[in-house]
């Protein structure tokens, strides 16, 4: 936000009668008075405070939220470092760059040369703390655009002279911001997700018409950041796949133009904007829409609008698709409750508007920690529970094979095990002939006439994990040959599927590994 702004919206205007010479004079002052040697330890201490913060919310996620934190980053990458890992059909296609499982592999790989790769050591807005820390494109990607975002912006306030920053350093030595940088940062984020490109094309259309060198923003910045990441990146897919591909357009093939999302459901258009978002932002929307009106950087708000109405063209809608744009209103937010804290309006006590910023704050944390908290340590967390028991059980030679009859990637797979052992889980690859059910939806249509017929008698398997929703069907096929070892807790409350309220762990009996 312009820094020019901030002050005017935060205190309140020159007393009348104050002349033009006076003001000057202050402002002279102003300028040779040094910066408070506390701005910059404070900021530092700001950081670490956020740091330790982010840190305590990623050892607080117990839960499972979407399949792609564990199927399409730490699957890809432990089958990297480790050579066993399950890739699915989107990798086979091309769909995904290795861009970020790569990230993730460089971590496994330190873990394994200190020979800490053991299973258990691979372990206030509600929807932040419950997915922004978690393995999601989405949320690198998110970390990316804000970060881009700040260096784009503040090169503009650097360009146009607006940019206030402490004097820690003499002057001569302050290089100004590069809007590189930001270039740079977008052109990552792009690569990452493709549809990362629909927030930077909004930022760089906006000030390509109002730049006066706009040859020079093109080709000497623009074009050649674009291309020098997409050849690095294209360089790296080629090298992993072992093939020639182009992961970008693939993407956009698969989800833009042949509308392949839409294979795992659909939502009505204004779903963004009458549900989704809405429920991500929850309690802090009229802070934020305050915000906006009272800051007047209608160029933020305005990307907000224009990445929830591109994303509401496509049928598949999805809460993280719309992360990278959450923080933005959380800023507006932030302006709101600062402004409300410092105000100071006529016959009004200081006091009591203090006292109505503190109800603010406690009802935004109210509304919001006690649901992050929930949905981090409780809601379905059973998927994970199961996965990390059979790691323990493993480890003691009691597993040695594991089917799983539950809806496809309901479970994290090889990453958590982190034991080669025979497993298989009902396959849902989308078919080239629309209308052909995959085996999770023919299993949920008629568990026990599906298993019948694929897995006969199950005895090839030691271990069976299903959802107690599936489990009643599947009692009489199961009661001869397997006995019940562990129940975990999943939900109290279905999300798209009958209530799973817990994960079943069946494992065969009269088999010499048994104890």
């Amino acid at each position: 936000m312009s820094h020019r702004r901030r002050s005017n919206a935060a205190g309140p205007p020159p007393p009348e009668g104050v002349g033009d010479s006076s003001t000057a004079q202050a402002s002279s002052t102003e300028k040779e008075r040094p910066d408070p040697p506390s701005v910059l330890g404070s900021e530092r201490r700001v950081l670490a405070l956020a740091l330790a913060f982010r840190a305590a919310n990623a050892l607080l996620v117990r839960t499972y939220f979407n399949p792609d934190e564990h199927w399409q980053c730490l699957e890809v990458a432990h089958r990297i470092v480790f050579g066993y890992g399950h890739l699915t059909w989107e990798w086979k296609r091309g769909l995904r760059s290795y861009l970020h499982p790569l990230v993730f592999a460089a971590l496994y790989k330190i873990l394994a040369l200190l020979h800490l790769d053991t299973p258990w050591f691979m372990l206030v807005n509600w929807f932040m703390l419950f997915c922004i820390t978690r393995t999601l494109s989405n949320s690198m990607e998110t970390v990316l655009t804000i970060t881009g975002l700040y260096y784009w912006f503040v090169a503009i306030e650097s360009s146009k002279g607006t940019l206030v920053v402490p004097r820690q350093k003499p002057a001569s030595k302050q290089s100004p911001p590069s809007r590189k940088m930001a270039l740079l940062i977008a052109a990552l984020a792009c690569a990452i997700r493709p549809t990362s490109a629909i927030t930077w094309l909004y930022v760089g259309l906006l000030d390509f018409i109002q730049t006066k060198s706009k040859s020079r923003f093109l080709f000497l910045e623009v074009i050649p950041l674009g291309v020098f990441v997409l050849a690095v990146t294209t360089f790296l897919d080629c090298w992993m796949y072992g093939s020639r591909v182009i992961v970008p357009l693939n993407f956009l093939k698969f989800n833009l133009f042949s509308s392949g999302g839409d294979y795992y459901g659909t939502h009505v258009f204004h779903w963004y904007f009458s549900q989704g978002f809405p429920s991500m932002i929850w309690t802090f929307l009229p802070f934020s829409i305050s915000g906006i009106m009272k800051s007047r950087e209608w160029r933020l708000a305005g990307l907000i609008v224009w990445v929830l109405a591109v994303y509401s063209i496509l049928g598949h809608k999805e809460f993280r698709f719309v992360l990278p744009v959450l923080p933005l209103m959380f800023m507006f937010s932030g302006y709101n409750l600062a402004a409300m804290a410092q105000f100071k309006g006529k016959g009004r006590s200081e006091k009591g508007h203090l006292s109505r910023f503190r109800l603010s704050v406690i009802l935004l944390i109210l509304t919001n920690v006690p649901m992050a908290l929930y949905m981090s340590l409780y809601h379905q967390r059973g998927t994970e529970d199961v996965m990390f028991y059979l790691s323990r059980e493993a480890h003691d030679g009691r597993v040695k094979s594991v089917l799983f009859l539950m809806p496809c990637h309901s479970t994290p797979y090889y990453s958590t095990l982190h034991y080669n052992l025979p497993m298989r889980f009902l396959d849902c690859t989308p078919s080239e002939n629309k209308g052909t059910l995959d085996e999770s939806d023919r299993f949920l249509m008629n568990p026990t006439d599906f298993v019948g017929k694929v897995f006969g008698n199950l005895s090839s398997f030691s271990h069976i994990v299903l959802f107690e929703s599936e489990e009643r069907h599947l009692k009489l096929l199961l009661h001869n040959s397997f006995r019940e070892v562990r129940r975990f807790f999943h939900s109290h409350f279905k999300v798209d599927r009958d209530l799973q309220s817990s994960v079943v762990v069946y494992s065969r009996m009269n088999i010499p590994w048994q104890y």
